[in-house]
């Protein structure tokens, strides 16, 4: 742990006094990221701020393509899969036809490859780029999830946060994600000290709103008279989804992966032998390319509600505007 707290410490220092040099750009550009190395709920809140920007704004997404085949930039059209530019940047484009979805390991090649489109983004959202510095958004969103703060965490690799707690001072906003539906005034007033918000940031709080319906290329179903199925998932953490469907007192076995898995032909066997199969929405774009398992093949769709959203949603804008 010494030697990787050194590590990246003398690397933040670096920038910070302008010795390792960032560069900015004219247009907007809003960074969403962390400092742990995931379960912090960044795919939901760019997902926010697309709905959010896109009736007024030009909006593209950029995204490293964590675990595509491809290098290089690439800009998502009809022949994009999961595979050629990641399962998340793969999930914007299917939802979302109206905004470019590019990729590109190195942030800067990447922004000025969408710059030179003749049509190109008027705002910029740069997923999991937090520690990518060499690019100065305008904006920097720092997530931290509910169970698990930055400040009670500590570095790689005894811990799990990619930089010392001390990044969280170039963020502009911090949101506390993943909180139970209803929360005290006096326990976000705790978290809030707990983080040591500075006077010049903001902090929101936030929660995973989840469909009252599993969907499928075949339709909707209802999640309440659900019979007995199979929970997939591939992600960071799914604790919070199997507590929600837990609550619902629906009957279920789970088949747990690690984050972003790429599934192989014994798992999709070991899967078509399993009935009804919900999964997220992440997992489903990767598993809904099988056929064989297309028909009992069903995810749960989320959404975030932040705690003020007025004040954060003017916050973006004001930004942006």
């Amino acid at each position: 742990m010494p030697i990787y707290f050194l590590v990246t410490w003398i690397r933040n220092w670096l920038y910070d006094k302008g010795i390792m040099s960032s560069r900015s750009y004219e247009i907007p550009i809003i960074c969403v990221g962390n400092l742990s190395t995931g379960g912090t709920g960044k795919t939901p809140m760019i997902e926010y701020l697309i709905r959010l920007l896109k009736n007024e704004k030009a909006v593209a997404t950029l995204s490293r393509g964590y675990k595509r085949i491809t290098e290089g930039f690439i800009l998502a059209d009809d022949d994009a899969t999961a595979d050629t530019i990641g399962d998340e940047p793969y999930q914007f484009f299917r939802k979302f036809k109206d905004i470019k979805v590019a990729v590109d390991g190195n942030r800067q090649d990447g922004i000025e490859a969408l710059l030179s489109l003749e049509d190109a983004p008027e705002v910029i959202l740069l997923d999991d780029a937090y520690q990518h510095r060499r690019v100065r958004a305008g904006l920097n969103i720092l997530l931290t999830a509910y169970y698990n703060l930055y400040t009670n965490d500590i570095v790689l690799p005894t811990g799990n946060l990619r930089e010392p707690r001390s990044g969280a001072k170039r963020s502009d906003i911090i949101i506390v994600t993943k909180c139970p539906t209803h929360m005290s005034k006096a326990e976000k007033v705790k978290i809030a000290s707990k983080l040591r918000v500075r006077p010049e940031q903001k902090l929101f709080f936030s929660h995973i709103d989840y469909g009252r319906t599993i969907v499928s290329k075949q339709g909707e179903l209802a999640i309440d008279t659900l019979p007995k199925f199979t929970l997939v998932t591939g992600i960071a953490n799914a604790a919070p989804l199997v507590k929600f469907l837990e609550e619902k007192q629906l009957k279920f076995d789970h088949i747990e992966y690690p984050d972003h898995y790429s599934f192989k032909p014994g798992d999709i066997e070991l899967l078509s032998e399993k009935g009804l199969i919900i999964t997220t929405e992440k997992d489903y774009v990767r598993l809904s390319v099988n056929e064989v398992l297309e028909p009992n093949l069903y995810y749960l769709p989320i959404e975030v509600v932040v705690d003020k959203p007025n004040d954060f949603e003017d916050a973006i804008n004001r930004f942006v505007n």
